[in-house]
């Protein structure tokens, strides 16, 4: 089984690769569905628009988001192709780590020129977990 970090880093490593070949203006399903296929190749099992249940303080299921993609049922990767992420797109990820319990997500952006990533961890104390 490979770390948190490792699928990270191969998760890193494909977009990028995916941005280098696609490049920017394209649908965000496009990218969905191009880090879904090498991630595949990959042998790494990924779900796309994955449910995933969202939990009240005290375990009650209140709610389901879907997931962009959800990595070896670890990791949450939540994609954009925009100009820039901005906070409303961390906020987004936080909100989903939080209400399903993961601790890990990635958010990435296929959209502007320049290739963005960025990493978030919610340990149990700050996710609200019981």
């Amino acid at each position: 089984m490979k770390s948190i970090n490792q699928l990270c880093d191969i998760v890193r490593e494909t977009a990028y690769a995916i941005h280098l070949y696609l490049g920017h203006g394209h649908l965000e399903k496009v990218y969905e569905n191009a880090l879904v296929h090498r991630l595949g190749l990959a042998g790494l099992e990924v779900r796309q628009q994955h449910p995933l249940q969202v939990y009240d303080e005290d375990g009650t299921t209140i709610g389901e988001y879907f997931a962009d993609l959800l990595l070896e049922d670890r990791l949450i990767i939540e994609l954009k192709a925009c100009k820039a992420l901005n906070d409303e797109h961390t906020a987004q990820l936080l909100g989903y780590l939080k209400a399903s319990r993961i601790e890990h997500g990635l958010l990435v952006n296929f959209g502007s020129f320049k290739f963005q990533v960025r990493k978030f961890a919610l340990s149990s104390a700050s996710s609200g977990a019981l």
